[in-house]
């Protein structure tokens, strides 16, 4: 028996030649020895793209962007981490920073973070983001909005709808994706903020931290939340026990909400987001410390605690994500994108009934950290990097 097969044996993944799939595209030993919960759940075999593809770098002068939307005239609008917005040409060409954002505190993992347009922007020009900002007692996870201008030099009117309390003197895991549900709502996702004293809060539910929220566009909880009638508990919560989520997608099949996050050493998560449900951490984790000491009571499954989808060890570090609902590329329908910042390349992950059932590493070559990714208006999938680039891949 070939070594790759006797190790997915071991690791409890499929094996890969019942889906036609290569050998899994990880190839380096995992942090822990932990067993996988079901078949399937990590270390799936590979998929290669057989429709012709390529790839152009549109630009290369961003710096530090960090969250990616198209606007309804298929240009796209940018974050960079400084605080600045840019919107780019579909030639890559590029505009003078926006102003009229509150500030923000870019020490660490903070800045402008996550972006996402209103539904009706033709008509109300409404833009919302995530941003990490000085509070009293440390720094949070806010949300705000605002309009772009006519000439587009500036945001009028920016208010903060949101903050993810309690505020904490530190400068990591700060969640920051944002999107817009098909109600007109919007889902946000924060971190735990790293440090071991806020690393609990992330189960508990008088806290914002490590959740998932759901909001309307004043910023208040969205009527019968899972949580709206538990006593002490926040009522905009959706679900509790991440880490630190960098990706919020919807599945266009099923319409259900997915996350990714990253986890310690190893445990890199994909999940599947259901109302009032608990994600685990720091209770049930695949990964270990940075230090390589064991996490908490060392178990990874647990009852009344969701398992992910899918996992990695070693990390990628997942950042933004997206699921591929366009017609230029048939063979990519319904399939996950992921960006992925240490593993320097965009996962496709194969989706079947809620399961992954192959996985491709694209553009590993060009060795960029892939921060976030979103399909255009044209049917191409668009991705910025933490070295600046803005990608365009398309059908060759």
């Amino acid at each position: 028996m070939k070594k790759t097969a006797l190790f997915s044996m071991v690791f409890g993944t499929l094996a890969y030649a019942s889906w036609g799939q290569t050998e899994p595209v990880e190839t380096k030993a995992p942090n822990s020895t932990y067993k996988s919960a079901f078949a399937g759940q990590t270390r799936i075999g590979g998929v290669k793209t057989q429709t012709p593809y390529e790839f152009k770098v549109l630009s290369e002068g961003l710096t530090f962007p960090w969250g990616v939307k198209s606007l309804p005239d298929g240009r796209l609008i940018i974050t960079e981490k400084a605080g600045n917005l840019r919107i780019a040409k579909a030639n890559g060409e590029l505009s003078k920073p926006i102003t009229g954002l509150p500030a923000v505190n870019t020490s660490g993992q903070g800045g402008l973070l996550g972006i996402t347009i209103d539904p009706n922007f033709d008509k109300n020009r409404m833009i919302y983001w995530t941003f990490a900002e000085n509070f009293d007692g440390g720094t949070l996870t806010s949300v705000a909005k605002g309009k772009l201008s006519a000439d587009e030099t500036k945001i009028e009117g920016a208010t903060v709808i949101y903050r993810a309390t309690p505020a904490h003197k530190g400068n990591l895991h700060y969640g920051g994706r944002i999107l817009f549900d098909k109600k007109g709502d919007l889902f946000v996702s924060t971190g735990e903020r790293s440090d071991m004293v806020t690393r609990p809060q992330a189960q508990q539910l008088n806290s914002s931290l490590g959740k998932i929220v759901h909001i309307t566009t004043d910023g208040k909880p969205v009527a019968n939340g899972p949580f709206a009638s538990t006593s002490g508990a926040k009522p905009e919560l959706y679900s509790y026990g991440h880490r630190n989520v960098q990706g919020l997608t919807f599945n266009p099949v099923s319409g259900d909400l997915w996350s990714n996050e990253f986890g310690p050493r190893g445990g890199d998560e994909i999940n599947r987001v259901q109302s009032g449900k608990n994600y685990g951490w720091p209770v049930i984790t695949y990964g270990i410390e940075y230090s390589g000491k064991q996490i908490g009571e060392v178990i990874q499954q647990k009852e009344g605690m969701e398992q992910p989808v899918y996992y990695w060890d070693p990390s990628v570090s997942p950042s933004g994500m997206t699921f591929y609902s366009g017609d230029m590329m048939p063979e990519w329908k319904n399939n996950l994108f992921v960006g992925c910042l240490s593993g320097m390349h965009i996962a496709r992950l194969v989706i079947e009934n809620n399961k992954v059932v192959g996985e491709e590493r694209l553009l590993s070559q060009e060795y960029q950290r892939f921060r976030d990714v979103t399909q255009g208006k044209d049917g191409a999938i668009y991705a910025v990097t933490d070295q600046g680039r803005l990608y365009r891949i398309s059908k060759k």
